[in-house]
């Protein structure tokens, strides 16, 4: 039988501390409330919690310190989850899973809006405009696969639009030279998508999620005539999930990186899912904690002014990912300075001087073009110590 402990805790004390290793567990607030904010300048509004809410379900799930801190503003009593109980809770309370998970989407939502304008000082809309403004860009760096497809959904969706003429025009001049392309979904629970080609338009209205059974999906954003890589996901990763859970437009876009194949999830599955495979919504919910624990991270990231600073935080945060490599002393990285440098979208005239000043850095050398790290440890000290200059936003 699952036993939880009950938790009191008195008007001003922490129920958890930003940067603290003890998420092993969360808590489900019985009464009382609590706020949660952020220190460093990221510029997220503190957020107050009350029965029935959860604190520090991100870093619990993810295995990663805390990311906020939480102090009581009354007399609080929680209920404490450790991981390990979280898919018998589940099981037994469905309803937990579900408000868990719709938490998670509906903060991964704000926390893209966030990203955009921090990147590129900017956040894009979720009309058909944006579809058009994704194929123009896609379109001018000749990844013709993928601006094919935005066409295409343009015009679905405003037929008659102010840019349906040119849209036209580019997609029978286009068909030509494209292959491969799904423009329509089929009824297959399992798809197929060559390299480089697209599975879903940002702004494009959809209700699926997608579980990758093989190779790699990009999730990207266009923004002012600019790509953002929001996350290069991988086999077991999950993604579409916001559409499914909201009912709302496409947040990003996903790109098939390498040749992949997919698994896909409607409504009818995901709530079948949801009452017969506790284990698989534990995945669910680890897969959303560590894309939200990474969100944040690239907050931190996009406030720092220095840009070696910036590629040095942003080299240990692909790192940090990955829980099994920080216990490595070196790591060889599968990519270059310049590819580092566009994850933290430095702008095109400072990349070169940058990235010659990050390559005489003294915890990385260049192997091959691709960095390698001389101490996985030493440099997350060095990136936890850049962030905590960070100066907290009045």
């Amino acid at each position: 039988m699952l036993q939880l402990s009950i938790i009191n805790f008195t008007k001003n004390s922490y129920l958890v501390v930003e940067g603290k290793s003890d998420s092993d567990h969360f808590y489900i607030i019985q009464k009382g409330d609590v706020q949660c904010y952020k220190g460093s300048g990221s510029g997220i509004t503190p957020v107050k919690y009350g029965p029935g809410d959860f604190v520090g379900v991100v870093p619990c799930m993810s295995g990663h310190p805390q990311i906020e801190t939480a102090i009581a503003i009354t007399d609080v009593t929680a209920i404490s989850v450790r991981k390990d109980q979280y898919p018998e809770l589940i099981r037994n309370n469905t309803p937990v899973a579900l408000k868990i998970i719709r938490t998670f989407a509906n903060r991964m939502r704000v926390m893209n809006e966030m990203l955009t304008k921090a990147t590129l000082n900017n956040v894009t809309s979720d009309t058909s405009d944006q579809i058009f403004n994704v194929a123009v860009y896609y379109d001018k760096v000749y990844k013709f696969n993928i601006a094919i497809y935005a066409y295409y959904q343009y015009l679905k969706t405003k037929p008659t639009g102010p840019n349906a003429e040119l849209a036209k025009k580019r997609f029978v001049e286009l068909k030509p030279k494209t292959e491969d392309v799904l423009f329509e979904p089929t009824q297959d629970m399992v798809r197929k998508y060559p390299k480089d080609t697209m599975i879903f338009s940002e702004a494009q209205s959809g209700n699926d999620m997608y579980i990758i059974q093989g190779g790699q999906v990009a999730i990207t954003k266009v923004v002012k005539g600019n790509e953002v890589t929001l996350a290069v996901l991988k086999q077991g990763d999950m993604f579409g999930e916001m559409a499914l859970l909201e009912n709302k437009p496409r947040s990003a876009n996903a790109i098939a990186y390498t040749n992949c194949t997919l698994m896909v999830v409607n409504m009818k599955n995901f709530n079948q899912m949801v009452t017969t495979q506790p284990q698989m919504i534990s995945k669910l919910t680890t897969t959303f904690a560590d894309r939200l624990w990474s969100m944040y991270r690239q907050l931190d990231n996009a406030i720092i002014q220095d840009p070696v600073n910036k590629m040095l935080d942003m080299l240990s945060l692909q790192i940090e990912k990955q829980h099994n490599l920080m216990d490595k002393l070196q790591y060889q990285t599968d990519f270059t300075p310049l590819e580092l440098a566009n994850m933290c979208t430095l702008p095109k005239q400072i990349q070169s001087q940058t990235i010659d000043t990050f390559i005489h850095d003294s915890h990385i050398r260049i192997n091959e073009g691709k960095i390698f790290i001389k101490d996985v440890r030493e440099l997350a000290k060095q990136a936890a110590f850049i962030r905590s200059k960070i100066p907290t936003k009045k």
